[in-house]
């Protein structure tokens, strides 16, 4: 599925070998594999190609600009929440009417700069915000294209709380039952071309059925607004769209797409997509160096350089990431499941970091064979909102970024070091 595979006992990234790798750029480090991110892009695109269809990466799931790069080189738009995203996509040579620009609390200098860039349109989140747009649209002498986000109310039990966005209690959009309001309210804006729909009901989403679901709820809007004169010409289905962290457990983008298209053919709608989880997961690793290993009751903990700091998913959501060491000497290859019991003469331990907090673990109770200190363990499915969410939390510098292309790599962001923590203190 993913280009990280053990040859001899070894895991490679591509053709290059993590070990050889990490002796020369150090741990902890994100390693990426531009193969996966080009393929898992394709795979939404070419799964969707029946649709008319944009597919926008989410800028915010892995935000390097290298990456970006090469995802505009495929094709890729791109779906962004911030001034300082926009101005990533930008930089990395996105064309700004493929960018979607989405989030509650868009600043009034953040979207003057969006409007001078012409993107391609803005995710209407409140009232408020579509009259303060159209009021700098004004200012500025800039028309703009609009969606407005609207919370079908969808909840997925598998999604966890702080991920659940499609409810009507949620911060993000408009209640639907207020949408067809809004529209009669803003819909013939002299500024702001209000024009479609927008949803993002949560992440990640397990199956199509809340997406079927929100389309169906949506849909039934779209034809009233039509009735009325609206010329609705979009709808953006957001993201998402689960990736593998356990082998085998989410739908592929084909798989998503086998129900989502038949709902959607002969609508005379432009449809956009803005995955990122299922694009960036599994195109990185965490790879890290084992420090100590130590006993406190019945527990083992296997101590190791990386920690909440570069990974917080685990604290932060309980999510959890297939872990496995670098080099298995004799082993079989693992299948990625939490717990793998294919470990030979395995035991089961903690993955915990070097951070002053109780919650700074990796992984709890993985059978794993045997570790010990300077050995590597890489964490798999480490690519979206890993780096990205990282901190510097108890003066610890970040991780470096490194960008394989076959047998070759090249680091694509610089570890920091102490200096640079402290370099705009005063």
């Amino acid at each position: 599925m993913d280009h990280f595979n053990y040859r001899n006992g070894v895991l490679h990234c591509e053709d290059v070998r993590l070990d050889e790798l990490a002796g020369e750029v150090g741990t902890p480090a994100y390693v990426y594999s531009s193969a996966t991110i080009r393929k898992h892009y394709h795979n939404f695109v070419n799964a969707f190609s029946e649709l008319d269809i944009l597919v926008c990466f989410s800028v915010k799931a892995l935000s390097n600009i290298n990456i970006l790069k090469i995802l505009r080189s495929e094709g890729s738009g791109f779906d962004v929440v911030s001034g300082g995203e926009l101005e990533r996509a930008l930089a990395a040579g996105a064309d700004a009417r493929d960018i979607v620009y989405a989030g509650v609390g868009k600043t009034d200098e953040e979207i003057r700069m969006a409007l001078e860039a012409e993107i391609g349109w803005f995710n209407i989140e409140s009232e408020e915000e579509f009259e303060n747009i159209s009021a700098i649209a004004g200012e500025t002498g800039r028309k703009t294209r609009a969606l407005l986000r609207v919370n079908p109310d969808i909840y997925d039990p598998k999604t966890h709380a702080y991920t659940t966005t499609g409810k009507k209690e949620t911060k993000f959009g408009v209640d639907i039952d207020r949408a067809e309001s809004f529209f009669e309210k803003y819909g013939n804006d002299s500024n702001v071309l209000l024009e479609g729909m927008h949803l993002h009901i949560g992440s990640p989403i397990y199956s199509s059925s809340p997406y079927l679901d929100a389309i169906d709820r949506t849909m039934n809007l779209v034809e009233t607004l039509r009735g009325k004169g609206f010329d609705i010409g979009v709808l953006d289905l957001g993201g998402g769209f689960a990736a593998d962290y356990v082998q085998g457990t989410s739908p592929s983008a084909s798989e998503y797409a086998g129900d989502i298209v038949p709902t959607l053919k002969n609508r005379n709608l432009k449809i956009i997509l803005e995955p990122g989880r299922q694009i960036a997961c599994n195109a990185g690793i965490l790879m890290t160096r084992v420090i100590y290993t130590k006993k406190g009751g019945g527990k083992k903990f296997v101590i190791v350089d990386a920690a909440m700091t570069d990974l917080i998913r685990p604290v932060l959501y309980q999510a959890e990431h297939f872990i496995y060491p670098v080099d298995i000497a004799d082993s079989s290859p693992p299948e990625r499941k939490l717990c793998s019991k294919q470990a030979l003469g395995g035991e089961k331990v903690d993955i915990v970091g070097g951070v002053c907090e109780t919650g700074d673990v990796l992984g709890f109770d993985r059978v794993l064979p045997p570790l010990k200190r300077g050995d590597l363990v890489s964490v798999f499915s480490a690519g979206a909102y890993g780096f990205v969410m990282s901190s510097q939390y108890n003066s610890r510098p970040r991780a470096c970024e490194i960008l394989v292309e076959g047998d070759s790599f090249r680091i694509i962001r610089d570890r920091e070091t102490v200096g640079d923590l402290i370099a705009r203190d005063k």
